[in-house]
């Protein structure tokens, strides 16, 4: 029996509907290394989606294994309630340096987690402000927040959710979000226009919100859509004089994948709860963070007796070997100045992307990002799954290119370098040009 029958008699593969695995089976992967997947056939793969968005360093960096190598050394993980060590206290204080306002920091293992302790703290430190009225919770049409059942409460993606409607909580979805194709659009400096019906949303519900929760500036699930910066001051603006907490998803869009630190920097806004993961550990332990302030965190300070502690905890809370690795995800990009070459990446991630949709006349709506582009396929039936078979020719000429839909995207690790993006405008032209004749 071979690795794919093994593999298929026992393995349920994640976001898939397992019978197209009869016709299209999972490729064998035995190596990674840098932006290429190697497999058991001795050809390689362009990792053109960073392993589901969260190699932003690429594989097998040495540095990475010699800091998981030696924490394993002496300390590999133990329960985090009434105890530390210095690998956590470090990572802490990393994560706390991102933002001016955000000092205390509770950890999970994935991103739904965080965002799911994000949404419990916010309602509880409603209750302890005496506004246990304010239970409601807004988030932005088209938004994807997680699996679990509150992230997934908050997620404007049917696909995911609707099966298990009886399980979620009600969220008044925000419409419409002014959507731009970058930084140059007009829109991405002033969106008043488009945030008047917004505001008159919220007012509706003003006196019974608790949270808003949002990715900054890209929807990944939602096809990659990228939206004004303007609109996230004037949200910002708004949750403030209504006090109304912000949360900030940047499981995806945190360390770099949008230029910056963190995709809030480009509104310059301050956030109540933050949550990140994915980059932190640059995909190669599981770990996630939830930030917030110390004005949230003394809501819940007082004797125990007053019944205020926030019992939330997950077994591998702050786990030291993912810990000791985002230390060291943090001293890489300040070492090889990974955010001062993102420009670069940008402009070559564009050029190319748009060569594509030129030369095949088959992408329309091209947008992008930092280290992220993305286009829709021009095609008569929509409903058609014409990215997955884009996809499928992709992995025979030598790329992973997962679509969202027919919505084809690149999003490589932040050091790929300039001949793997050309290898990739290759490959991605071929593909349409074979599927889409």
């Amino acid at each position: 029996m071979d690795i794919t029958e093994r593999d298929l008699k026992h393995i349920w593969h994640p976001c898939s509907q397992m019978k197209d695995y009869e016709t299209f089976p999972p490729v064998t992967i035995t190596k990674a290394q840098g932006s290429y997947l190697h497999l058991a056939n001795g050809t390689t793969l362009i990792d053109a989606n960073s392993s589901w968005w969260c190699k932003s360093l690429g594989h097998a960096d040495p540095r990475i294994h010699a800091a998981l190598m030696q924490q394993a050394k002496t300390l590999e993980h133990t329960i985090l309630a009434n105890t530390t060590n210095p690998t956590i206290v470090k990572l802490s204080e990393n994560l706390a340096a991102l933002t001016p306002n955000l000092n205390k920091v509770m950890y999970a293992s994935d991103g739904s987690c965080a965002v799911e302790m994000a949404l419990k703290m916010s309602l509880h430190a409603q209750q302890l402000q005496g506004q246990g009225h304010r239970q409601q919770f807004a988030a932005l049409g088209n938004g994807y927040h997680g699996e679990t059942c509150l992230a997934l409460s908050v997620s404007d993606c049917g696909l995911y959710s609707e099966p298990y409607k009886p399980l979620l909580q009600p969220c008044e979805y925000l419409n419409p979000i002014p959507y731009v194709s970058g930084v140059e659009d007009n829109k991405w400096h002033d969106c008043s226009e488009e945030w008047h019906p917004i505001e008159k949303q919220l007012n509706q519900i003003k006196d019974t919100l608790c949270a808003i929760i949002f990715e900054p500036i890209v929807q990944g699930a939602g096809q990659m859509q990228i939206y004004s910066a303007n609109f996230l001051k004037h949200l910002a603006a708004w949750a403030k004089d209504n006090q109304v907490y912000l949360i900030a998803d940047e499981i995806m869009t945190g360390f770099g994948r949008t230029g910056l630190p963190l995709a809030i920097d480009h509104a310059g806004i301050e956030v109540d709860f933050l949550c990140v993961a994915k980059g932190l550990t640059a995909g190669v332990l599981p770990i996630s963070a939830m930030l917030t302030s110390d004005t949230v965190y003394d809501l819940f300070y007082d004797d125990y007796e007053k019944g205020k502690s926030f019992l939330h905890s997950h077994t591998h809370t702050g786990n030291t070997l993912a810990a000791a690795v985002a230390n060291c995800v943090f001293e890489i990009f300040q070492e090889d100045n990974i955010y001062q070459k993102i420009p670069e990446l940008s402009a070559h991630l564009r050029q190319q992307m748009e060569a594509v949709a030129n030369h095949t006349g088959k992408l329309t709506n091209i947008r992008h990002i930092g280290a992220m582009v993305a286009g829709d396929l021009v095609v008569d039936n929509p409903n058609t799954r014409w990215g997955f078979q884009i996809f499928q020719e992709a992995i025979k000429l030598g790329a992973m290119l997962r679509p969202l839909g027919n919505t084809l995207y690149w999003f490589p690790p932040l050091n790929t370098e300039s001949h793997t993006i050309d290898e990739l405008a290759d490959i991605t032209q071929t593909a349409i040009a074979r599927i889409l004749k």
